[in-house]
């Protein structure tokens, strides 16, 4: 039985909830409570969305610095493959994720929310990636991810500074896609998650491995492999549900189940 993270679902929407008062520090043992209910969000059948949800006061304030500083240089070399893949898990998910964000979300924080496909955050939101500050660099993905999300540049100026963004900057630069009020953070996450409760899953699943392999390789091969699961939803029932829907009734209108 996990400690501090659980999967909650209801209503087709699974929530992977952090609770390690006071500020969800992220030692090794949430990062495998993480991993673990990533992938019991994924074999869940009756999960089609899945929300990271840190709270209503915080997200998650990063590592656990006073674990992580007893480390060495090779006990370190042996877990960073652990704990990256511990917190990018949820970019694992071949589900439509969102991260509600309250409060800080820094550090490993930021990195686990930068797995998510979306990120909602309240207008008191202070995010960023201040390991440099400690004389280290992000090491749960946020080198990568940021990159790829907000761009080299911006990325940059949030590693090399190590400096703290609020929500509206963070909208700006595309760190997150939606801001309100801090009490409507994980509404508004249930609210986008909602519509893909009744969704075709294995297309959602297509789409999404199409976009995210296709922006690790070349346009050629991203190509390539947007034809290969394209051409793999024609051995679904939803394909066939969705086109025989479409022709009598129009768009819009299927009911899929996620086959």
């Amino acid at each position: 039985m996990a400690e501090f993270v659980t999967l909650e679902v209801s209503d087709g929407i699974g929530t992977i909830r952090l609770d390690r008062p006071p500020m969800n520090a992220l030692n090794r043992q949430v990062q495998e409570e993480i991993r673990a209910a990533a992938r019991e969000a994924t074999v869940n059948s009756d999960v089609k969305a899945v929300i990271v949800y840190g709270g209503e006061k915080v997200f998650a304030a990063g590592a656990d610095i006073k674990e992580m500083a007893e480390l060495s240089y090779v006990q370190m070399s042996e877990i960073i493959a652990d704990l990256q893949s511990a917190l990018g898990s949820v970019a694992d998910i071949p589900k439509p994720t969102v991260a509600a964000i309250t409060g800080y979300a820094l550090g490993g924080g930021l990195e686990l929310a930068l797995g998510a496909d979306r990120r909602i955050a309240g207008d008191n939101a202070k995010v960023g990636v201040p390991e440099i500050l400690l004389g280290i660099i992000p090491g749960g993905g946020g080198t990568q991810r940021l990159a790829r999300l907000i761009g080299p540049s911006k990325a940059k100026d949030l590693v090399f500074t190590g400096r703290f963004v609020g929500a509206d900057e963070a909208l700006q630069m595309g760190l997150v896609d939606e801001v309100v009020a801090p009490d409507e953070v994980y509404a508004a996450a249930r609210t986008w998650a909602s519509q893909f409760t009744r969704g075709a899953t294995r297309a959602l699943a297509a789409a999404k491995a199409a976009i995210d392999q296709g922006l690790d390789t070349d346009l050629d091969t991203g190509l390539k492999i947007e034809q290969h699961v394209f051409a793999g939803l024609f051995a679904t029932k939803d394909r066939t549900i969705g086109m025989e829907s479409f022709v009598a009734n129009g768009p819009g209108k299927a009911e899929f189940v996620g086959e």
